[in-house]
């Protein structure tokens, strides 16, 4: 047993990275990748590592605010994208937001609703130039977020490689530093930038911190009692972490299909693995062959 600390990153995982990009990349026969940029850590770390795989001209950089976008955003991705060379644009969702609220947000609203519709207008603009451009849309999400559900569904979640779903936050963070991200990225409070205020943290009720040690000792194999010993993290709020990967198991697993009598052998590595490697907690279907009867 590992226990529940989290082993360091190395440049051999950072260059594995890459080369995962490279080869998916040349697999589908694309001519580079889509990538949202927020001024967030998470597709600052991505978005350099595909530069640096590819060359900044195969990149394209699309920011996408909405009313509640804080203005520094617009600066900060700028900035970052004008220092790697990557291709820029901008993509004001708000408009096309505000019409689908219009329709769908009848009687009683929340932020939540109001936010996944905007993460699924911000996926519609990134396939969108990914089609007329015969690229590959590169995911942002870390595997803390995969595993806890914390991302919208065909929204932020939906892509054609997910760059980091084996890298917990705290891994992300030190892979920012080891590839040149700016320290202003590194600290700033992780958002989805769903609406004013938001951040991870806070909607979760955790700190990635805390929340990677717990993931991790689970991936471990240890209980929950385990985890709290070791953590010093009260055993109820390492249950409720457990139950919660549990009942999000939904949002990272392809659709659910009916059985049939006759047999279907799919090899999982070619129909989801290869370019949307599974957080490591759903490693029981990375070498998986699925027998459908």
């Amino acid at each position: 047993m590992s226990g529940t600390t989290i082993p360091n990153i190395t440049a051999d995982d950072v260059e594995s990275l890459r080369g995962f990009i490279r080869r998916s990349v040349a697999d589908a026969n694309a001519d580079g990748v889509v990538i949202g940029l927020s001024g967030g850590i998470d597709s600052a770390v991505v978005t350099k590592i595909c530069a640096d795989a590819l060359g900044a001209d195969k990149v394209l950089n699309i920011f996408m605010p909405s009313r509640e976008t804080p203005a520094e955003d617009y600066k900060v991705t700028k900035e970052l994208s004008d220092s790697w060379g990557t291709d820029y644009r901008v993509v004001d969702i708000q408009p096309a937001v505000d019409s689908l609220a219009a329709m769908l947000l009848t009687g009683k609203e929340t932020p939540l609703e109001r936010g996944n519709i905007s993460a699924r207008c911000r996926m519609i603009v990134l396939y969108n130039f990914a089609k007329k451009m015969n690229r590959l849309v590169v995911g942002t999400s870390n595997q803390s977020e995969i595993m806890m559900g914390y991302f919208t569904k065909h929204g932020d979640g939906a892509c054609d490689i997910t760059l980091l779903a084996n890298m917990y936050k705290t891994e992300v963070r030190q892979i920012a530093r080891m590839i040149g991200i700016p320290e202003s990225i590194i600290a700033k409070p992780p958002s989805a930038g769903l609406w004013e205020g938001q951040t991870d943290e806070s909607e979760m009720g955790i700190m990635y911190e805390d929340l990677d040690r717990i993931l991790y000792g689970m991936e471990d194999g240890m209980s929950d009692q385990e985890i709290a010993s070791e953590t010093g993290i009260d055993k109820a709020k390492v249950s409720k972490i457990r139950a919660q990967v549990r009942l999000m198991e939904h949002k990272r697993l392809p659709a659910k299909r009916p059985e049939f009598s006759r047999v279907f052998i799919l090899a999982l590595q070619t129909l989801f693995i290869e370019t949307r490697p599974i957080p490591s907690m759903c490693r029981k279907w990375s070498n998986a062959v699925l027998i459908i009867r």
